[in-house]
């Protein structure tokens, strides 16, 4: 195991040291959740019954390495207000950490990895204790945490943080983990906001799920990380071997390990002590005292003086964690061993590995569990013991009771007649949204001191340039606008300070939405409703898929606007063309999808949305909006306002019983109307339906389809009744400046042909008239596919 290259900073004075007796009390939870983890994956894949035939899975040792570290976090580190991100392969451990705390039912433990268990990896919303943040996209859990700092630093800034409340971020996390790349995005983004309180803790134990990992780069970690402003502590010798290392010959063993490679320490590791033995004799056996210092272990005790790194030490860990006692973000480097203490530890094939029965039959005993007290905590201690240990949980800081997750006050949003909604002839719907926030943020009301923007390098391209010039940037450290100050024009304000309410990020989408997920968060985790909006450019969400996905799958709160919709940046060629962004809207669990096409739309989706993040089973929104300006409806009433909102409406009404309609969603409405336009005469009855919500539209008629399928009553979808105007057999022409899947489907809803226009393949550079003629969504390809279908 190589030397790391640097030494760690000097660290400030050290709190209050884990006693010799409290030292005693954590080893026993070290090994009884060592074995919960353990029983609680054999349950799973041997003892419980598989109807399927398929491999449960569960990491044994994955966890192995990792319950030493969580022990000293949650029955020693931890306070009530800390906030954790738990590997995902430690899920086990996790869960049986909150089982002897009494936030864990054995129940959920029996159905761990079934459904409605415990979770393969921790998550917000499917477990059903005490998460914090979802984990499982491995380096996401660990990168939220930084932003959920910044979160919380806002919260603070703007008085809205109960000091009571105000805690830590921690992320435990694999050496593997280090290898993603949102680690170093997000790394750089929290070094330019200063972010504090951060704790990321490694479980270095040099195997990922293939093999152990390369030497190399770990040396390189400690310059990476210090330079942008972490404190890194590298944890790599248990007390033992410190000890060890202080006799005879213990400098040369010392050097030996050092020299020694992750490989050969892994395949030594799972040898065992005769290898050990054989090994070290070998090498160091000429050395001034290592022959004496070698023989006064018996193989056993070699074995674990070896394998006694410094992520299995309880006093290493204990006294790493309290001497880090400010807010100076901070980088544990543990080292450990994979599968510690069980007989797969150190094979290069353990990540998935499972023991066998007569291998867990051993490790019971070892560990002293009576058969048939296998669930018990606390089994196998006496009832002393046991009192004792229970008394020392009870009493651990993190295990008193008190509330952890919360619910926020509704923000008010002004009714319809009081909301904004922008007026001219002709306007773009991105336009809109800047001057809706714009005006939002000149009003006095509660919504707006509860917006933050947020976006990677395109704040004033995408509109939200108003609301920054009213409400400023947010620094932890106020910050001056030098143009301005040296009286250089420009339409732009860029001071910041506390109580900015825009986060400027740069140009890494990951970022973006993991500062989305974190800040969406903010009523669960402090009880105060944060209504983040961020702003991208629509092909580059593709860019942050996963952290995008990660958000949503834990329920944080945003709203993402994304510009411009497919082609109609065409001067910027494909790069910055828009594909299947849509489908991507429809396919999202957790966020709504709206395209509206006109402004008065637009207001009142924002308003909608302002309501949605907010509400019981609500949840987040995307908003593909355009920087194509089209001339503005006349409307004549207010009915079409509520359809909106399910999805869509008749722009021009069919006639009952119709035989051809189209139907389109966003900036293709000029196309559209004029085609419509040129075939009144030829197709009497010709209705044109707006689609504002191909994402609600197709929602809902799943919903109501699988309502039916479950006894729950017949129930008409909004698509259903939309349709239901036309002729069963009528033709449909779809048109989106999208994937044509996007609104394709209508036509299954009650079977009736489709043509569907839209984009497939990659954009060029052009103007709109070309564009559109070339990829078939102008007037002439909608004329002709409807008179295609009505022939």
């Amino acid at each position: 195991m190589k030397t790391r290259a640097a030494m760690p900073k000097p660290v400030p004075g050290p709190g209050p040291l884990a006693t010799n007796r409290s030292l005693e009390m954590l080893g026993r939870i070290d090994e009884r959740l060592r074995w919960l983890a353990t029983w609680t994956i054999h349950n799973a894949n041997h003892l419980r019954e598989s109807r399927d035939g398929l491999k449960v899975g569960g990491h044994q040792a994955s966890c192995a390495s990792m319950t030493t570290i969580l022990t000293a976090l949650y029955f020693h580190a931890l306070k009530p207000q800390d906030r954790v991100a738990v590997k995902p392969h430690a899920s086990p451990v996790f869960h049986a950490a909150q089982y002897l705390m009494g936030r864990q039912t054995r129940e959920q433990m029996e159905a761990f990895r079934a459904f409605g268990g415990a979770q393969s990896y921790p998550s917000r919303t499917k477990d059903k204790d005490d998460v914090d943040f979802s984990t499982g996209s491995v380096g996401l859990g660990v990168a939220i945490t930084a932003f959920a700092s910044l979160m919380q630093d806002y919260l603070k800034a703007h008085g809205m943080l109960d000091p009571a409340r105000e805690g830590r971020f921690v992320a435990t996390l694999g050496d593997a983990e280090l290898d993603e790349g949102n680690i170093y995005e997000c790394l750089i983004e929290a070094y330019k906001h200063d972010i504090r309180n951060v704790w990321w803790i490694v479980d270095y134990n040099r195997q990922s799920l293939d093999a152990t990992t390369a030497d190399r780069m770990f040396d390189r970690f400690d310059d990476i990380f210090e330079t942008a402003g972490w404190r890194v502590v590298t944890l790599k010798w248990g007390k033992a071997q410190m000890r060890a290392f202080a006799r005879p010959g213990g400098a040369a063993l010392k050097a030996w390990i050092e020299a020694c490679s992750n490989a050969e320490y892994a395949a030594l590791t799972y040898q065992g002590g005769a290898a050990w033995r054989m090994r070290l004799t070998t090498d160091i056996g000429r050395e001034p005292g290592a022959p004496a210092l070698l023989e006064s272990f018996s193989d056993e005790d070699l074995h674990q003086l070896m394998i006694g790194l410094g992520g299995h030490c309880l006093e290493t860990l204990t006294e790493a964690f309290d001497a880090a006692q400010d807010d100076t973000p901070t980088l544990f480097i543990a080292y450990t061993v994979k599968g510690f203490g069980l007989p797969l530890q150190g094979h290069k094939d353990n990540h998935a590995g499972l023991m066998t029965a007569t291998q867990v039959e051993a490790l019971r005993q070892a560990m002293g569990v009576p058969q048939g007290q296998e669930w018990e905590p606390l089994a196998g201690l006496s009832t002393e013991a046991a009192q004792e240990v229970r008394a020392f949980i009870d009493a651990a800081p993190f295990a008193q009771p008190g509330e952890r997750q919360f619910k926020a006050e509704p923000v008010p949003v002004p009714p319809r007649g009081a909301f904004p909604s922008p007026e001219g002839g002709e306007q773009s719907t991105q336009q809109a949204f800047g001057k809706i926030l714009l005006e939002l943020a000149k009003s006095p009301g509660p919504l707006a001191d509860r917006i933050v923007t947020t976006s990677p390098d395109v704040t004033v391209s995408t509109n939200l340039g108003g609301f920054v010039n009213q409400r400023g940037l947010f620094r932890r450290r106020e910050t001056a606008d030098v143009f301005r100050d040296a009286k250089i024009p420009s339409p732009q304000k860029w001071a910041g300070g506390g109580a900015g309410q825009h986060v400027e990020l740069g140009i890494a989408e990951h970022n973006l939405f993991l500062n989305l997920a974190a800040f969406g968060l903010s009523a669960p985790l402090f009880g105060e409703r944060l209504l983040p909006i961020g702003t991208v450019y629509d092909p580059f969400i593709s860019r942050g898929l996963d952290a995008l996905n990660y958000a949503c799958y834990q329920d944080a709160r945003f709203m993402l606007v994304a510009t411009p919709a497919g082609l109609t940046l065409g001067p910027e060629g494909g790069a910055h063309q828009s594909i299947y962004t849509p489908l991507i809207g429809i396919g999202q669990p957790g966020l709504t999808y709206f395209e509206p096409a006109f402004v008065d739309e637009m207001a009142e989706v924002m308003r909608w949305s302002f309501e949605h993040m907010q509400a019981d089973g609500g949840g987040s929104v995307y908003l593909r909006l355009t920087t194509r300006q089209i001339a503005q409806p006349e409307r004549r009433d207010e009915a079409w306002r509520d359809d909106a909102l399910k999805g869509g409406y008749w722009l021009i009404d069919p006639a009952a019983g119709a035989e051809m309609a189209i139907a389109f969603c966003g900036a293709v409405a000029p196309e559209v109307l004029q085609a419509a336009e040129a075939l009144a005469e030829d197709i009497p009855g010709l209705g044109v339906l707006n689609v504002v919500s191909p994402g609600r539209l197709h929602r809902d008629w799943i919903a109501a389809r699988r309502g039916r399928w479950r006894g729950e009553g017949r129930r008409e979808s909004h698509a259903e009744a939309l349709l239901s105007r036309l002729a069963p057999g009528a033709g449909l022409v779809t048109v989106i400046d999208g994937a044509p899947a996007t609104l394709s489907w209508l036509g299954a809803v009650r079977g009736q042909r489709v043509s569907p226009l839209g984009l497939d393949g990659f954009g060029q550079v052009g103007d709109l008239p070309d564009l559109y003629r070339h990829y078939r969504l102008d007037v002439d390809a909608i004329v002709e596919a409807c008179a295609d279908l009505y022939a």
